[in-house]
């Protein structure tokens, strides 16, 4: 990005009131909400098409909010930035849109809404909206160089120059480079002495090595319910094992709170007291091999790994009450070393992003430059697996929208 050169290059420019860089989530619900004020809105969108993490999410189906959706959900280095966006737009704001669109939905588990159709019907929605307001929207435009001019911006692309009186960036962060992700709206930030926050990637899986990972690696594809607790945060959900480590709900949701080097610990029984249940087996099938008896309570081919590296297998009648407790606390408390995770390739969201000790918590604008604006994931707002981060996007922008 290099500043522009002289002023006499805004002559054919573009005169819009706001200009939003990135058709994504938070991109779409700002220049929706400022086109129905009336601002003369355009969005420039480096993609071939607007909404592309939408339209694989969910499997194709959109969790697209979550009724339960609190500030308590999000990760940020200011816990209580994200408070008044959120209290400003609700889930039940956003349902009422899908409602009126004739989108039919369902909630699948834990306040999860998703479509029962396709994802892209919320795509066409916020796209018909944005029409509706008069937005105009421009795919496979990308951004060459911002600069402040006359008290807004000038803004080359490669669709021509572009002023504004208001620029949103709403470039997302990091995660799923494949579909289009780049740094640039972190590169914008500082360009305009934004701090950035470090970044890593969120709700990812994790990757073992060595002997942990040989040991799970043929295992690959067995699911099970845990509950993942790592510095003083717990999930309970399942965990799936794959060929370089875990992941599923439960092994996500932690992530965001992993380091490298930090204790994570798995009860492989959350579904009750492991020693009660252990007892229960003694008593229903003392004559089982504690291999087969363990079936019941976990997959057959897990419980069998169990037994050969950890629990050595005899008739359940033959283990006494100390022996089924030691088990029980090794099985409720069970060590996870893991090395990493599978990085932005595979991560749903970017952790950490443009400071937001630097914005505006009510309009999302910046401190440093008026006109400015950062909103959904660029920013330092990273929400739980489960529509918390679309619940973001919708409610930072909206408050954007609100504001330019």
């Amino acid at each position: 990005m290099t500043p522009a050169t002289t002023a006499a290059a805004t002559a054919d420019a573009g005169t819009v009131d706001v200009l939003v860089i990135g058709g994504g989530a938070a991109g779409l619900m700002c220049a929706r909400v400022a086109g129905q004020r009336g601002r003369r809105v355009r969005v420039i969108e480096h993609a071939n098409r607007c909404g592309k993490k939408i339209l694989m999410s969910g499997g194709g189906r959109c969790n697209f909010t979550n009724t339960g959706a609190t500030p308590a959900n999000f990760i940020s280095a200011n816990p209580h930035f994200c408070k008044s966006a959120l209290a400003r737009y609700t889930p039940q704001h956003f349902i009422e849109m899908v409602e009126r669109h004739g989108i039919a939905y369902h909630e699948k588990e834990l306040g999860q809404l998703f479509c029962d159709e396709s994802s892209k019907l919320i795509v066409k929605m916020l796209l018909d909206e944005c029409a509706d307001a008069g937005v105009r929207i421009d795919t496979g435009c990308s951004v060459e160089r911002v600069e402040n001019f006359d008290g807004g911006f000038l803004v080359r692309t490669t669709q021509g120059e572009e002023r504004a009186a208001s620029l949103v960036v709403a470039t997302g962060g990091l995660s799923i480079p494949s579909m289009g992700a780049t740094g640039f709206g972190y590169e914008l930030a500082r360009q305009f002495g934004h701090t950035v926050l470090p970044t890593r990637a969120g709700l990812v899986p994790l990757t073992l090595t060595g002997k942990h990972q040989e040991h799970l690696a043929d295992l690959s594809g067995v699911a099970l319910p845990v509950t993942a607790e790592c510095n003083g945060r717990e999930f309970s959900n399942s965990m799936l094992i794959t060929h370089r480590g875990v992941s599923g709900p439960a092994i996500l949701q932690i992530s965001s709170y992993w380091n490298v080097g930090d204790a994570l610990h798995l009860d492989l029984l959350p579904q009750g007291d492991a020693f009660d249940l252990l007892k229960d087996l003694r008593t229903r099938r003392s004559a089982a091999e504690l291999r087969n008896a363990l079936g019941e309570l976990f997959p057959k081919r897990f419980a069998e790994r169990l037994c050969e590296l950890w629990f050595p297998s005899r008739p359940m009648r033959q283990f006494n009450d100390p022996e089924l407790r030691a088990m029980a606390k090794q099985l409720q408390h069970w060590p996870l070393v893991a090395n990493g995770t599978e990085g932005y390739r595979t991560a749903e969201v970017t952790l950490g992003g443009v400071d937001t000790e630097e914005l505006s918590s009510s309009t999302m604008q910046s401190k440093r430059v008026p006109g400015l604006y950062f909103v959904g994931e660029v920013v330092d707002v990273t929400g739980w697996l489960g529509g918390y981060n679309f619940q973001w996007a919708w409610a930072s922008g909206h408050a954007a929208g609100a504001a330019v």
